[in-house]
């Protein structure tokens, strides 16, 4: 009865170092593949921005002295099928780095 319990349990315990080896390489497969699907994800990323950013209209620089419209993005909460949404002839007063624009009322002299 001994004989076949110690060769049960020599059966059962068997060396555990190919088992620890073949999931250490799991392991780092699976990281391999994980670090593949990131790259990719990036590069459909990149690509996509391009498009987008290859279908955007160039911004209008202003300069002193050019008559521009408003657009009253607030009235899309309200919206009237005949009201429109652009507001103005305005006067730019001054133009300022990174796009920014000072506008003066020509009625009234206002900013």
């Amino acid at each position: 009865m001994e004989h076949r319990a110690y060769w049960a349990l020599k059966t059962v315990n068997v060396d555990l170092t190919e088992a620890v080896m073949k999931r250490y390489f799991q392991i780092h497969e699976l990281e391999e593949l994980r670090d593949a699907a990131y790259s990719r994800s990036l590069n459909i990323k990149e690509k996509m921005k391009a498009l987008h950013d290859r279908r955007l209209k160039c911004g209008k620089e202003f300069k002193k002295g050019d008559m521009v419209l408003t657009f009253n993005s607030r009235l899309k909460l309200f919206a009237g099928k005949l009201r429109s949404k652009w507001a103005g002839p305005y006067l730019v007063k001054e133009v300022f780095p990174y796009g920014v624009v000072e506008l003066e009322n020509p009625n009234n002299g206002t900013s």
